[in-house]
């Protein structure tokens, strides 16, 4: 699958230009979703007239409407549907073949345009069948996982916006006596900033003046707030508590925490996992088969004495059926859906083979007491080992 389908901005360099971002990624990435829902939703309504007109269809249902020009009904149906619906995967074949690395788009783009140009040649002339219904629900059942697939990675896109929101709009910079507002892409190394009770820290810095203590749960986990003072190191995106703090900035755009982060899940979104490169090697190599096998099947019935026309058309049907649909939909899905559910429980990936390589791990050994923990003891088990005391007795002696 493409890696066009994440959009999510590596570039996360100051909170104000950073949201611009966040924001215009998101709404591309909503414009493509709905892009897809649209040609998904065309694709179908013009699929369902092509499947009852197609002979075969009609066949297997015991129906009989054929009718005079019918089969131009049918190509304009399907010209329709490969030129709007499979677009995104013409699109897909001719980035892959300027790459020089075919994939799943060539594969699915192989077997459409085969079909197409065949379907088209039979309708004007050859002698054949069409596979005019097997090109609409391919084109179809493609569209359908990529729209669910790109609404999933919505999801972790989400995510990303929301550790951008964490960073403030302005910040109050220190410049001798005087207290300005300015904004926060405005900040740059070596600056002097105040940060009052209950905001938002700007940038990573050191404080030089003040203490205090600070919420860094959305950022480290840390459930307690911890307590900060002259020379220690502050993230961006924490919440400050009930002290006021004068810090020097050492740490704006993308040299932050925050944006490291935000980095961190956009690279990802965008790598692809090792089953995926896994599915597109297969893909390539099913595509280099399914030409091979198809002209040479070709050759076969020809070297058989069978006219060309029967030849071509068992051509023809090699090739379209060659397409996997389940594997161009299942793997790329759930590579997706992981990553967007996780983001939303607050798990991010920095490594897509690495989350698939953790389904062996047996053990978990955690060194993070007040973060995974409370940072507090407590009774987990009690029993009684006196004879003749029952362990509810105990425990109403104990309280």
């Amino acid at each position: 699958m493409q890696n066009h389908h994440h959009h999510t901005d590596p570039d996360a360099r100051q909170k104000h230009s950073g949201q611009q971002h966040g924001n215009g990624h998101h709404d591309h990435h909503a414009m493509m979703i709905e892009d897809f829902k649209k040609r998904f939703w065309v694709s179908l309504a013009l699929t369902l007239p092509i499947l009852l007109l197609s002979p075969m269809i009609q066949q297997w249902l015991g129906l009989d409407w054929q009718f005079a020009g019918d089969k131009y009904v049918l190509f304009g149906l399907s010209s329709i549907i490969f030129f709007y619906g499979g677009w995104p995967f013409l699109k897909g074949l001719a980035d892959e073949l300027k790459e020089k690395v075919p994939g799943m788009m060539t594969l699915i783009a192989v077997a459409i345009v085969v079909a197409y140009a065949y379907s088209s040649a039979v309708v004007f002339g050859l002698e054949g069948k069409t596979f005019f219904w097997e090109l609409a629900t391919l084109i179809v059942v493609m569209l359908l996982g990529h729209w669910i697939e790109m609404r999933s990675v919505l999801g972790a896109s989400r995510a990303l916006e929301k550790l951008i929101a964490l960073l403030p709009d302005e910040a109050h910079r220190v410049d001798g006596d005087q207290v300005e507002d300015v904004k926060v892409s405005e900040l740059k190394k070596g600056d002097v900033i105040l940060i009052k009770p209950g905001e938002k820290i700007p940038a990573d810095g050191t404080i030089t003046e003040g203490e205090s203590n600070l919420n860094e749960s959305m950022l480290t986990g840390e459930s307690k707030p911890v307590s900060k003072e002259k020379g220690d190191q502050v993230i961006g995106g924490a919440i400050n508590g009930n002290g006021s703090l004068k810090v020097k900035v050492e740490g704006t755009g993308e040299d932050s925490y925050l944006s490291k982060v935000i980095n961190m899940v956009s690279e990802a979104q965008s790598r692809k996992s090792k089953t995926q490169k896994l599915a597109d090697r297969a893909a390539f190599w099913l595509t280099i088969v399914a030409l091979t096998v198809g002209f040479g099947t070709l050759a076969t019935w020809l070297f058989l004495g069978k006219d060309f026309a029967f030849a071509l058309e068992r051509m023809v049907t090699v090739m379209v059926i060659s397409c996997p649909h389940a594997l161009g939909l299942a793997i790329p899905l759930v590579s997706a859906i992981s990553t967007a559910v996780s983001a939303q429980n607050g798990l991010l990936i920095r490594n897509r083979t690495a989350f698939e390589n953790a389904r062996k791990i047996t053990t978990l050994v955690f060194d993070k007491t007040g973060t995974l923990t409370t940072g507090e003891f407590g009774v987990s088990r009690f029993k009684s080992v006196r004879e003749g005391m029952e362990d509810k007795e105990m425990l109403r002696l104990a309280a």
